[in-house]
């Protein structure tokens, strides 16, 4: 759970130019969320007791989680245990890989952890477990052009023991940076409180800590906020992100993002914390935007069934390759483009690049970074991050 600090922001110069393009089959996947799963996910972990890290009932939610995660079908070889010491304890987090079609060696890391202390932690953090386990058994068989690592953490309750230990030993080893992140989307205290009216979430943004990744947190916090409006019934506020899973990461420089309840239940960290006392319903609509954003963010395919698609004039199969990019963005288009313009701008809007009817954009000129492309047919167009890295 993190500590309580937050303040709205409005950047609405930021959300125009950062809109996503509606894509029927994110949102059909997206959909796929059941509210029987959540609240079984919420009533079973609830039943696994008081999870701190060290104690045979965080080892049983453990083997838990991994049984799920093997009951949709991931493979031995797609799911780590990585033990850590704490003092004298010791525990695990668990990994499970799925790997991208395009980019198999950049990663989307979706996380949060699932110890507990004083209480079951049905809110804290049983919410944010159920939403990743739902997330990863849909979409288990949808191919990603990116890696997705879906990660449970132990040992945040503890000063994100766990997290802390991945990110220094597996994404670095000995100070050499080895794995190579795309982002990293937390889930921490999701679950509401049963009687409120939850309908809004918060998403995470960095706003703090190491400076240079402020500006890329802020454009992915507004894809998710996008993501959240297009996939589920949910209204969004921004809170600066805060101690829980993704600070590790932050201190190294990552793009972070995250989920956290809008209004604060005080139950967190004592027995109270519950199945009675969380909303389910507002958990299950968490998980439809998750779902929706986790999509985006790992370019999922959008592929319905074999040779059905979405239709929107086939802006949704629009790919920019390869992103990151280095010298050379390619566009690859629908069939029969005739006319568009492309436009790459700063995070500002200020206009960097622009072109028409032009599938090979020479980037070779801009600096390394996060810039907006924009591409425009027949009066739609279609908004992507691109990256630029040497």
């Amino acid at each position: 759970m993190k500590k309580f600090t937050t303040f709205l922001c409005t950047s609405l110069m930021i959300q125009g130019m950062m809109a996503q393009s509606f894509i029927q089959s994110y949102k059909d996947r997206a959909d796929m969320v059941t509210q029987t799963n959540i609240t079984t996910n919420l009533q079973e972990f609830s039943n696994l007791g008081i999870k701190k890290t060290g104690t045979v009932a965080n080892t049983n939610t453990l083997n838990w989680i991994k049984n799920k995660y093997i009951s949709y079908g991931y493979t031995s070889s797609q799911i780590v245990e990585s033990p850590f010491t704490y003092g004298s304890t010791s525990s695990k987090n668990l990994i499970i890989t799925k790997t991208g079609t395009l980019y198999p060696n950049k990663y989307v890391i979706i996380c949060g952890h699932f110890d507990t202390i004083n209480g079951p932690g049905v809110n804290d953090n049983g919410s944010g477990t159920s939403i990743i386990l739902e997330a990863a058994r849909i979409l288990q068989n949808v191919p990603t052009e990116y890696s997705i690592k879906f990660i449970h953490f132990s040992g945040e309750e503890q000063g994100l023991i766990g997290s802390s230990h991945y990110v220094n030993n597996v994404v670095y080893q000995g100070g050499v940076r080895k794995l190579d992140i795309k982002l990293v989307f937390n889930l921490d205290q999701v679950g509401g409180v049963k009687g409120n009216n939850n309908t809004t979430v918060y998403c995470d943004e960095d706003q703090g800590g190491v400076s240079s990744n402020n500006a890329a947190s802020a454009a992915v916090t507004q894809q998710l906020r996008n993501c959240t409006a297009l996939y589920s019934p949910l209204q969004t506020e921004v809170d600066p992100a805060a101690d829980t899973d993704y600070i590790p990461f932050e201190q190294k420089g990552e793009i972070i993002t995250g989920f956290f309840e809008r209004i604060r239940s005080s139950y967190p960290h004592s027995s109270k914390d519950t199945f009675a006392n969380v909303d389910p319903v507002y958990v299950y609509k968490i998980g439809k935007a998750t779902v929706g954003a986790l999509q985006h963010f790992a370019s999922a395919s959008v592929t319905l069934s074999a040779n059905k698609t979405t239709s929107q004039n086939g802006l949704e199969a629009v790919k920019f390759y390869p992103n990151p990019a280095s010298s050379v963005l390619n566009i690859e288009l629908p069939e029969k483009t005739a006319n568009f313009s492309f436009e790459l701008t700063n995070l500002t809007g200020r206009s960097l690049i622009k072109v028409n009817n032009e599938t090979k954009i020479n980037v070779s000129t801009l600096e390394n970074g996060v810039y907006i492309g924009i591409l425009k047919i027949d009066g739609q167009s279609v908004v992507r991050n691109i990256l630029i890295e040497r």
